[in-house]
């Protein structure tokens, strides 16, 4: 039986989880929380249960990742609310995917929300709270050391390989892959996957009638949050 390293302090309280040093340096403890936010947190609220199952969809979505040859920072889900995961170092650049225009795409160029793109797009966003996560180019990222121009090819592969088997696998499940935001960080020379991908991350819809499976739920005060993110469990689960 594996053994879990025993936990130590809490090091980095975010929107939606807390992150706890272990006995283990190369390790963490993710918590999941139920405290909701949206507009960088200018909107707050609580969506009951959504850590336990934020937890749970993360976990099965990083396994059929690593599965599919994508390394991610995932060691194992250790009770409902707790993930162990690989100590990282994040990569300040908030990797965004999108295969149907929605949210500030919509917003930005003044298109219709539900238009089809040609063609996955992979956006950069940096990722600073005061800024509210500024959209940038790869040449930002590089010219202020963010990243390098090969951790940035890389995690554009990554990315897109995370976007062609998620969308197979939802489709497969009836739901609508839309858009999601990824975080990668440095471990041991490696890029790999972390963060968390749930309806808090992504954007799903229901393919036969379109409708929100996730945080835009929330987002737009639409009513019926806990559901939808249920339903996204039972989807994934299934």
């Amino acid at each position: 039986m594996e053994t879990t390293p025993q936990k130590l302090e809490m090091f980095y309280e975010g929107k939606a989880k807390k992150l706890y040093s272990t006995s283990d340096p190369d390790l963490v403890i993710a918590y999941f929380k139920d405290d909701a936010t949206a507009f960088n947190a200018k909107k707050r609220g609580t969506i009951e249960d959504k850590g336990v199952m934020n937890n749970r969809i993360s976990e099965l979505f990083f396994m059929l990742l690593e599965k599919n040859g994508v390394k991610t920072h995932f060691v194992r889900r250790l009770n409902d609310r707790e993930m162990l995961c690989k100590r990282l170092q994040i990569i300040p650049v908030e990797t965004v995917v999108r295969n149907i225009v929605a949210g500030s795409l919509a917003k930005r160029l003044g298109r219709e929300e539900g238009e089809q793109l040609k063609r996955p797009i992979v956006e950069y966003y940096y990722k600073s709270d005061p800024l509210d996560d500024p959209l940038i180019l790869g040449e930002h990222a590089i010219a202020f050391g963010w990243a390098t121009a090969d951790e940035l090819k890389q995690i554009d592969a990554k990315a897109l390989k995370v976007n062609e088997v998620l969308k197979q696998f939802l489709d497969e499940r009836g739901v609508i892959l839309v858009d999601f935001k990824l975080e990668f960080g440095r471990h041991h020379g490696d890029i790999l996957l972390g963060d968390e991908i749930c309806p808090d991350t992504c954007r799903f819809w229901d393919k036969a009638t379109r409708q929100k499976l996730d945080k835009d739920r929330f987002r737009r005060d639409l009513g019926g949050v806990e559901d939808a993110y249920h339903e996204m469990l039972r989807r994934v689960e299934s």
